[in-house]
């Protein structure tokens, strides 16, 4: 019965007509429903499936005007003889089907490949691939509850609307006389022009025509410049952790690695480079650790290439994702040798449906990069191109950017609030300006890999750190939490699924109540050390916040570095406990604490004698 073999889903998104359509044209080619075997009538299947009849005139037309089915007069619905011509004779798959249909079968007829022999040892792989088969995430990941994880996408963030405009635009008979009369190693000029007035001049970076190429991807750049920079001869030095596919294109090519440490500036320029042809490098937030490489550490790369005369690949893959401060210069901009190759991308929540970046350097070096590209496509699909140089031109790009930089802006101050509240002493995740993922570094006794597993369990997806670094001891307490895929709503309770999880998996080790070093303050002494006093405590993202406990039962707090945040609210002594509400730290909820002094340290435990943070006591008056 045919209605058997075409599963529908009436919840689905696509259409009931195109779900059709598709399972009859992939039950055709496979053999299901074989060639001369005759449909149902509209009326019947149309019962069958519990759809309208005119639904099923509409597929059973277009598949007679595509020639899989006929109709033959007085008979019904056929599929056609003629599906199969152009079939190579030696697949027997028309023969295959039509004993199928002799034997009454309605599954799927299979090539048996079992008595193929398997390939010859003598034709091994000469460049399979290790690193860049592991993943950040099960594929699945959309049925995860919580998942933090960078690159993959909310996909109702997407722009629908305009992206189909400016299709039909580029796809217009006027506009497909023009890029496709383009020649040879041409890319669309209108995107080029658009990349030029449009996204270069927010890095800084002027360029020509003739110094800027497309590319299908970050991806394919790199491996284009690696084709052409990188042989057995040559030294790149490359960030650890760094990139990893990256590193692999550049081991495939036989390049000699070295592994340069980062800090909380980048990439660390010392003399490890002064042997170096090129060095690889991620300013802008690094990869992985989003680390904005400070002013002062690109001056100082630019004079180490220009004092030992190597090249530097600069992926400025997430530039339009600096949140705190106004972005850096590109090291393209600032270059006066041309010795900057740049490389850079749509924003990442683009760049799975569109697929363009491009590169960016000196006019000689373009020409030979679009020799290499030839090799594999002349040029990225020239019609995606003007769709794209489209949606730039008429703005749709800078009003996406302005929505995508204020949501992921929320994500991310989230993120870092719920880390800070909820694993206040328990974490570290550096001091970073943007980005859309956190580099997390958590207690020395942590599993990071296990947290990631048991973090999966309940409904947690972090990221695994151990495939961005070449060496094997890294380290293993660390984990990376992202924001395009989770919705800001779900963030804090995410996190604070995630807190219990890792308290439970480090309890051993953390200080309780009942044995912590120190004395525990009741009604009367709290009072008499909290009120007037100055607290000092640290922030997971790496600066101070001093806190004043004010006489008369309020409190201030106000964190130090560039970009100073500070709130009021309440304090008060009750049951033992010492109780603040801030009115807007901390959700603006009431919170209790049982306090210890060691000393001038001061150490808070929840209610249930769970340590929460440690702080400096400063001050009395």
């Amino acid at each position: 019965m045919i209605s058997r073999l075409i599963h529908i889903d009436h919840n689905a998104e696509e259409s009931l007509q195109s779900q059709i359509r598709t399972k009859m044209v992939e039950g055709i080619l496979i053999g299901s429903f074989p060639p001369n075997s005759k449909f149902p009538s509209s009326r019947k299947l149309a019962k069958q499936l519990s759809v309208s009849r005119n639904t099923i005139v509409l597929v059973y037309q277009a598949l007679i005007d595509e020639g899989y089915l006929i109709a033959k007069e007085r008979s019904g619905i056929f599929v056609s003889n003629d599906i199969y011509k152009g079939y190579v004779a030696t697949t027997s798959k028309a023969s295959k089907v039509e004993s199928a249909s002799k034997n009454h079968q309605t599954r799927a007829v299979s090539i048996d490949l079992s008595n193929k022999q398997q390939i010859s040892k003598h034709y091994r792989f000469k460049g399979a691939l290790s690193t860049t088969s592991q993943t950040s995430c099960p594929v699945n990941w959309r049925r995860y509850s919580f998942p933090f994880i960078d690159g993959k996408f909310d996909s109702s963030l997407y722009p629908i609307k305009e992206w189909r405009d400016v299709n039909n635009r580029a796809n217009a008979s006027g506009e497909i006389y023009q890029w496709s009369e383009l020649q040879g190693l041409q890319d669309d000029p209108m995107l080029l022009d658009e990349i030029r007035s449009k996204i270069l001049p927010r890095r800084g970076i002027q360029a020509s025509r003739e110094e800027i190429l497309i590319t299908v991807g970050t991806q394919q750049a790199l491996h284009l410049i690696s084709k052409l920079f990188v042989d057995d001869s040559v030294t790149v030095a490359v960030e650890e952790p760094g990139y990893p596919e990256m590193r692999e294109l550049l081991l495939q090519q036989g390049a000699k690695l070295i592994y340069q440490e980062i800090d909380d500036k980048g990439v660390v320029v010392d003399n490890k480079l002064n042997d170096c042809d090129i060095i690889y490098t991620t300013p802008s937030h690094q990869t992985p650790t989003s680390i904005t490489m400070s002013m002062e550490r690109r001056d100082q790369l630019l004079k180490k290439a220009q004092q030992h005369d190597f090249l530097i690949i600069e992926d400025d893959f997430e530039f339009e994702s600096n949140f705190l401060g106004n972005p850096h210069p590109a090291l393209r901009s600032l270059d006066k040798n041309n010795r900057v190759v740049y490389i850079s991308c749509l924003s990442k929540v683009l760049a799975a449906g569109v697929q363009i970046a491009f590169i960016v350097a000196d006019s000689s070096v373009i020409l030979e990069l679009k020799k290499l590209r030839k090799m594999v496509m002349r040029n990225p699909p020239l019609s995606n191109q003007r769709a794209v140089a489209y949606f730039l031109s008429l703005g749709y790009y800078d009003a996406f950017m302005m929505h995508l930089h204020k949501l992921f802006f929320e994500r991310w101050l989230e993120l870092r609030e719920a880390l800070n509240i909820y694993l206040p002493n328990c974490i570290d995740t550096g001091p970073i300006q943007g980005g859309t993922a956190y580099w997390i570094t958590g207690p020395k006794q942590l599993d990071g890999e296990y947290l990631r597993e048991k973090a999966a369990e309940i409904g947690i997806l972090i990221e695994p750190v151990k495939r961005y670094f070449a060496s094997s001891a890294y380290p293993e307490n660390c984990f990376r939490m992202g924001i395009t895929s989770i919705p800001t709503d779900r963030i804090r309770s995410g996190v604070s699924k995630l807190s219990a999880l890792i308290h439970q998996l480090t309890a051993e080790f953390e200080e309780k109540l009942p044995d912590a070093k120190g004395n525990l303050l009741t009604n009367d002494s709290l009072n008499k050390v909290l009120s007037g006093a100055i607290l000092e405590c640290q922030m997971v993202y790496g600066v101070p916040c001093i806190i004043k406990l004010l006489t008369d039962g309020t409190m201030v707090g106000q964190t130090g570095g560039k970009n100073i945040e500070s709130d009021t609210g309440r304090w008060w002594v009750e049951g033992d406990m010492y109780y603040r509400q801030w009115n807007l730290w901390g959700y603006g909820e009431v919170k209790g604490f049982y306090v210890i002094m060691d000393g001038n340290e001061m150490k808070w435990f929840d209610q249930n004698y769970c340590f929460v943070r440690q702080l400096d006591y400063l001050n009395t008056p």
